[in-house]
């Protein structure tokens, strides 16, 4: 299962960094394969513990402030790994044919 997420705290004022840290962080201390871009975090695992870490994340941020915006994308399908390396792979093979 692969999951992209973004979690942005409200009511904090412009700058969210502080607050959009502390839910990577906790993606990173996951163990659990994961990427960060501008937009998103995406992770890959099993069911429970994708689960269970996506919602660590949305807990730190929502520790620090009152009102909290969460989105959330899955990609389940069973019996792939490394779904973050081969999707972005398939791509790049496409593009380099012309």
């Amino acid at each position: 299962m692969m999951v992209a997420f973004s979690v942005t705290p409200l009511g904090v004022g412009e700058e969210v960094g502080e607050y959009v840290a502390d839910a990577v962080r906790v993606v990173r201390e996951s163990g659990l394969a994961n990427r960060t871009d501008a937009m998103f975090t995406t992770i890959e695992g099993e069911w429970d513990e994708v689960m269970d870490v996506v919602k660590r994340a949305v807990e730190a941020v929502e520790a620090r402030a009152p009102r909290v915006s969460f989105i959330l994308k899955a990609d389940i399908r069973p019996g792939v790994t490394d779904g973050m390396t081969s999707k972005v792979e398939t791509v790049e093979r496409h593009l380099a044919r012309g």
